[in-house]
C-alpha cells in the first residue's frame, strides 16, 4: 500500500478515473503535481486524466513535463505520441513513439499507433511491419476489441495502399469476425472483390454493407455502379436515387442518377438529374456533356417527332461547343466518350453534318490533353510485317466479331501482316482466345486512357483500325487521337465517326448505295460483295413451342427480330396494315433487356393497331430476350422474317438464312438500312429487297399467304447462302488497301 502522500493521490485519481469522475481525478492529480512536482508519474497520470477531459493543450503540456523529468519514460512518449498523431503532427508522433518502444519493445499499443502514424506519412512498408508486430503482441479479448478493429481496418488500407489486396482482404475479414456490422470494412471489402474481378461477391459485400447501416452512402453509391456495370439498371437506380437521398449536394452522384435514367430513356428525368448535378458543379463537364446526348430518345413515345429531337439535340451541340471555348477545356476530355450520340443512327437521315460537328469537338478537345500530356505524334517506322492495330470493346462473341472482325484475323495473311489486338471490354470468352491465338500482340482492359495511348503507341503501327466507333466510351476517346498514321473505321457501328482522326472508312461494295461518299467524313472504301469473310454458323436450334406461348401455330408467324431502338414511328403503319391484309397472323418481338424500351415500342403499335380499328393483342406478342439457340429456334419455326426498316439487321439476316427463312427488306438509304439487303442481293434474290413500305406489306402478305410460294424463296435461299461464306475476296482487297495506304502514309 502506498504511504507517500503524492502516491496516495494518484491512486485515488485512479480510482476517481475508473468511476468516470474525470473532474475529482484531475483535481487530485493537480495536488499530487504540487506535493511533488518533480514526480513524471504524477504529470504523467494529470495528462491522461487532460485529455480525457477534452483538454488536449493541458495534456500536452503535462506530459511534455513528465518527459522533461524522465526523458526515457515509455508511458509518457506513448502518451505525447498519441496525441501528437490525433492532432496531426505525425513525425513528431512517430519519433515519440520509437521512443517508448525503446524503453519497452513489447508495446503493442505504442507499435499500433505508430503504424498509423508511418502510415501517414507514407512510409508503408515500415507502418505495415509495426502494424504486425503490434497486433501479434496484442491479445485479442473484449477489452480491446475496438482498438484491435482500428488497427485491423488501418493494416487493411496499408495493404491496399501497397498494391497487397490478399493482405488488405483478409484484414478486413479478421476485422468482421470480431465485428461483422463494420458497414465501411464491408464496403471496401466489396470493392477490392470487385477490382479482382470477383463482381458477383462485391455485390454482395456491398449489399451487406448497405444493411448494416442503412445511412452508408458509399456502401449504396458503389453498389449502384456495380449494378449499373452489370447491366442491372433498375436495381442500380434504386440505389442511386438512395445515394442521393443521403448526400443531394454531390454532383457526381447526380450526374451518375442521370446517366442510369439515360440508360432507361427516361429523358426528362435525366435531363432534371443533369441540371441538379451542374447547378451543384456549374463545370461538371460530364454531366454538360451528357445533357446534350439526353436530347436524343432511344424509343420514342407515341405522338414524339423524331425531328424535333433532332432540333433540339443540334442546338444544344452547339452550346456545348461554346462552353469549351475557355477554360473548361482543360478539362474536356474527360466528356468525350462519356455518353455518345448513338440513337442518331437509328434515325433515316444523313447524320453527316451533326457528326462532322460531334466529331470535330471530340477531336479538339482531346487534342488538348494529348498536347498538355505531351503524348508525341505516332512514329513511323518500318518493319518486317504490316503491324495492323485493332482497338475493340467486343473481342469475343458479339455481333461486331461474328460480321466483321473474326473473319479479318483469322484470314489476313500472318506472313505480310503482324496483328495487334487491343481489347478495351473486360469480358473474355472462346473468341477471344482466338483472338489471342492469331495476335503478335494482345492488351486488355481495364486500363485508363494514358495506359492505352503508350500501350499503343508502343507497338509502333503502321495502320489502326477500329472495327466500332460509338458504342464504348474508351474506343471513342483513342478514335479522337492520332495514334497511329493511318487509322481507320467500319461498320460495326453502321454510321461515320465524324472524327477527323479516322482516315478511311471500311465497308462494302453490296452495302452502300449510289454517292455513298456523301455519308461519310472518311473517305468511304467499298471492299468486294459484303466486305467481310464468316463462317457458316455452327449452333443448334432450341425447339421452341408456339403454343406454350399462346400463339396459335397455324396462323402465320412473322418474326420481328429488332431490338426496340430499330423500331421508327414512321413505320408503325406496317403492322396492323399487314395484319389487316391477313387476317390472321402473329407478330412476335423480343423485349428488349431494358424492359421499358420495349414497353415504349408497344406503346405505339397499341395507338397505331387501335387507329385501324384491331385489336392489338390478337396480333402482337412480345417474347422474352432469347438465347442464340432459343432464337434460332423461332427462326426455324416462323414463315417470314421482317427486317427492320431504315436500320437493317445483319447477324439476325445471316442467322435467318442459315433457318431457310424468307426475308422481306426495304432497301435503306444509308448503309445501316441496307445490311440485309445486301446479303439477299449477293444470293441472287433481289425480289426480296423492295423500295416501298407499301412493297414491303404486299410482299410480306404474299410470302404469307402463298405457302408454294414462300416454300420456292426457302429453297432458293438453301441452295445459295453457300456464297455468303468464306468469301475471301473481301480479305485479299483489304490486305491491297493496308499495303497501299500504309506505303504512302
Amino acid at each position: 500500500m502506498a504511504t507517500d502522500p503524492a502516491e496516495i493521490l494518484i491512486a485515488e485519481g485512479n480510482r476517481a478515473e475508473d468511476a468516470g469522475d474525470l473532474a475529482r481525478a484531475c483535481e487530485l492529480y493537480r495536488r499530487a503535481v504540487s506535493l511533488a512536482p518533480h514526480l513524471a508519474k504524477a504529470h504523467l497520470n494529470l495528462g491522461v486524466g487532460l485529455e480525457a477531459s477534452g483538454d488536449a493543450a493541458g495534456a500536452l503540456a503535462a506530459y511534455e513535463t513528465a518527459l522533461a523529468i524522465d526523458p526515457a519514460s515509455p508511458a509518457a512518449n506513448y502518451n505525447l505520441g498519441k496525441l501528437l498523431y490525433t492532432q496531426g503532427a505525425y513525425g513528431e508522433a512517430a519519433r515519440r513513439l520509437k521512443q517508448a518502444l525503446e524503453g519497452r519493445a513489447q508495446f503493442p499499443e505504442a507499435r499500433i499507433v505508430l503504424g498509423y502514424a508511418l502510415h501517414a506519412l507514407g512510409e508503408l512498408e515500415a507502418a505495415a511491419s509495426e502494424l504486425e508486430t503490434g497486433l501479434a503482441q496484442r491479445p485479442e479479448d473484449d477489452a480491446a476489441r475496438t482498438a484491435l478493429s482500428q488497427a485491423l481496418f488501418n493494416m487493411a488500407e496499408i495493404h491496399a495502399a501497397r498494391g497487397d489486396l490478399q493482405g488488405a482482404l483478409d484484414a478486413y475479414r479478421r476485422l468482421l469476425e470480431s465485428l461483422p456490422d463494420h458497414a465501411v470494412a464491408l464496403c471496401n471489402v466489396g470493392t477490392i472483390l470487385k477490382s479482382l474481378g470477383r463482381v458477383a461477391e462485391a455485390l454482395d459485400y456491398y449489399r451487406k454493407a448497405v444493411a448494416a447501416d442503412p445511412q452508408c452512402f458509399d456502401g449504396y453509391y458503389n453498389l449502384a455502379i456495380t449494378q449499373r456495370e452489370q447491366g442491372r439498371t433498375e436495381e442500380a437506380l434504386a440505389s442511386f436515387r438512395r445515394a442521393v437521398e443521403l448526400r443531394p449536394a454531390m454532383a457526381e452522384a447526380h450526374f451518375l442518377l442521370g446517366n442510369v435514367l439515360r440508360v432507361l430513356d427516361r429523358k426528362a428525368e435525366a435531363l432534371g438529374a443533369f441540371d441538379r448535378a451542374l447547378a451543384l458543379d456549374p463545370d461538371h463537364v460530364k454531366a454538360r456533356w451528357s445533357r446534350v446526348m439526353a436530347q436524343l430518345p432511344a424509343v420514342y413515345a407515341p405522338g414524339e417527332d423524331p425531328q424535333a429531337f433532332r432540333r433540339g439535340f443540334a442546338a444544344e451541340l452547339a452550346e456545348l461547343e461554346r462552353w469549351f471555348d475557355g477554360p473548361r477545356i482543360a478539362q474536356g476530355a474527360l466528356g468525350v466518350g462519356t455518353d455518345q450520340p448513338f440513337e442518331l443512327a437509328y434515325q433515316e437521315e444523313n447524320n453527316r453534318p451533326l457528326l462532322a460537328r460531334y466529331g470535330a469537338l471530340c477531336a479538339r478537345l482531346m487534342g488538348h490533353w494529348q498536347q498538355h500530356e505531351r503524348v508525341p505524334a505516332s512514329n513511323v517506322r518500318r518493319h518486317g510485317r504490316l503491324r495492323v492495330g485493332f482497338v475493340s470493346a467486343h473481342l469475343r462473341y458479339h455481333s461486331v466479331w461474328s460480321a466483321i472482325t473474326k473473319g479479318w484475323f483469322q484470314e489476313l495473311d500472318p506472313g505480310r501482316f503482324a496483328l495487334y489486338a487491343f481489347h478495351v471490354g473486360l469480358d473474355e470468352d472462346h473468341e477471344t482466345a482466338f483472338a489471342k491465338s492469331r495476335a503478335a500482340h494482345y492488351e486488355r482492359g481495364p486500363k485508363e486512357l494514358r495506359e492505352w495511348v503508350e500501350a499503343i503507341r508502343a507497338q509502333e503501327l503502321d495502320v489502326l483500325i477500329y472495327p466500332e466507333i460509338g458504342m464504348d466510351p474508351m474506343t471513342v476517346r483513342l478514335a479522337s487521337l492520332r495514334l497511329a498514321p493511318v487509322q481507320a473505321a467500319s461498320w460495326g457501328h453502321p454510321e461515320t465517326s465524324g472524327l477527323p482522326t479516322i482516315d478511311y472508312y471500311l465497308s462494302a461494295e453490296h452495302l452502300e448505295p449510289q454517292a455513298a461518299q456523301a455519308h461519310y467524313t472518311e473517305r468511304l472504301v467499298a471492299l468486294p460483295h459484303l466486305g467481310c469473310h464468316f463462317e457458316r454458323l455452327a449452333m443448334t436450334p432450341a425447339p421452341v413451342d408456339p403454343a406454350r406461348a399462346g400463339i396459335d401455330p397455324r396462323q402465320p408467324l412473322l418474326v420481328c427480330p429488332g431490338v426496340s431502338l430499330k423500331y421508327a414511328p414512321q413505320h408503325d403503319w406496317v403492322f396492323p396494315e399487314i395484319a389487316r391484309r391477313l387476317g390472321r397472323c402473329r407478330f412476335i418481338f423480343f423485349t428488349h433487356w431494358t424492359p421499358t424500351l420495349s414497353e415504349r415500342l408497344a406503346q405505339r403499335l397499341q395507338v397505331a393497331f387501335k387507329a385501324r380499328g384491331l385489336s392489338y393483342e390478337r396480333f402482337v406478342t412480345f417474347m422474352p430476350w432469347q438465347t442464340p439457340a432459343g432464337f434460332l429456334g423461332w427462326l426455324r419455326r416462323a414463315d417470314v422474317f421482317l427486317d427492320t426498316i431504315g436500320f437493317s439487321g445483319f447477324n439476325t439476316a445471316l442467322q435467318a438464312v442459315e433457318c431457310g427463312l424468307p426475308i422481306v427488306t426495304r432497301d435503306g438509304r444509308f448503309l445501316r438500312g441496307r445490311l440485309a439487303s445486301g446479303i439477299l442481293k449477293r444470293l441472287g434474290l433481289q425480289e426480296l429487297v423492295v423500295p416501298t413500305e407499301q412493297a414491303y406489306v404486299d410482299l410480306v402478305v404474299k410470302l404469307a399467304q402463298d405457302s408454294a410460294y414462300r416454300q420456292a424463296v426457302a429453297s432458293r435461299i438453301e441452295d445459295s447462302r453457300a456464297t455468303l461464306y468464306r468469301d475471301r475476296a473481301p480479305v485479299r482487297a483489304l490486305e491491297d488497301f493496308l499495303v497501299r495506304v500504309a506505303q504512302g502514309a
